[in-house]
């Protein structure tokens, strides 16, 4: 088996389907197969929210970092914040998938939560390793997000005939900071899973990428195969993560992921720096290394559109 076949190294790389940051552009989801359509403007955003239900993610706020790779990264969260105010029309909710706060701080979450709650919107959260570093974060965090979750913080809820998985990857990490959903968490998925139907549309959001991208950085989630092996009988199944700061998607059957940037700082492309970590750019470049992510979709009918939008757009 050579290498050297051009069309195989395409379908490859059509497959892999790696996006890195940039402005913001709309993805439609056919067969497995995503699809880019068009830079995006208000007048695509005002049909696309007309179209169908529509959502929004947010990620790694970091509320209460305040390094060189951004001394301003509460403002930059409440721009992000703004844009969702400026909507024409309002998502039906937000998902945060994770590092809501820097460093878990009552005060960090306090801040976050009068900036992201000014919207009006309902959040679902999941926390990130940066909201449960220890015993007492984690039991501070199920205070503040834990109502009506299983176990550690993981529950499901339906809207507009989505089934919506809300999961924490984030404790008990692995080799390099892998994340880890464990035993109880995966039989509680089978189960949550067991009586819907394999054409039920299915989104799971977690903090950490449910794939490998770079495991010696910890960018991927150690036993996620099992996570995926239940979720595989379903006809379209979406994955969004944060924890990677950047936008990177992949297909695989039916199974779309895809990450999030973060709307605190960018980190580098995976391998492309000792290790992971804030990185400083250009302050004129900043902006355009942050956003967030809108998804339409439209019932009875493929396509899901993922629209994403940094701050400089």
């Amino acid at each position: 088996m050579g290498n050297n076949d051009g069309d195989g190294i395409n379908r490859r790389h059509a497959l892999e389907c790696m996006i890195w940051a940039g402005t913001g552009v709309l993805w439609t989801v056919a067969g497995g197969v995503p699809k880019s359509l068009s830079l995006l403007d208000d007048v695509e955003a005002a049909e696309a929210a007309k179209s169908g239900f529509t959502f929004l993610q947010i990620s790694d706020s970091h509320v209460g970092f305040n390094k060189p790779a951004n001394p301003h990264a509460i403002e930059t969260l409440k721009e992000a914040i703004g844009r969702i105010d400026a909507l024409p029309e309002k998502p039906a909710f937000l998902l945060h998938t994770g590092d809501i706060t820097h460093s878990a701080k009552p005060v960090e979450f306090d801040d976050a939560n009068e900036i992201i709650g000014s919207t009006r919107v309902n959040v679902h959260y999941v926390p990130g390793e940066h909201d449960i570093t220890d015993q007492a974060t984690e039991n501070a965090y199920l205070e503040r997000y834990g109502k009506g979750v299983k176990g550690g913080g993981w529950y499901s809820f339906d809207q507009h005939g989505v089934h919506f998985i809300g999961l924490n990857n984030v404790v008990n990490l692995k080799k390099f900071g892998l994340g880890f959903l464990g035993d109880e968490q995966l039989k509680w998925l089978e189960d949550d899973l067991r009586a819907l139907s394999s054409s039920t549309p299915i989104v799971v959001f977690a903090h950490i990428p449910l794939w490998s991208i770079y495991p010696n950085w910890g960018w991927g989630t150690d036993d996620a195969a099992v996570a995926l092996g239940y979720l595989k009988r379903f006809g379209s199944v979406t994955i969004l993560n944060g924890h990677i700061h950047q936008l990177m998607q992949k297909v695989e059957g039916d199974v779309t992921f895809h990450t999030a940037r973060s709307t605190a700082f960018p980190q580098p492309a995976p391998g492309e720096a000792l290790s992971p970590g804030p990185m400083v750019v250009p302050a004129d470049k900043l902006r355009g290394m942050l956003g967030l992510t809108s998804v339409t979709f439209k019932k009875n009918k493929s396509p899901l559109a993922i629209i994403d939008t940094s701050l400089a757009d």
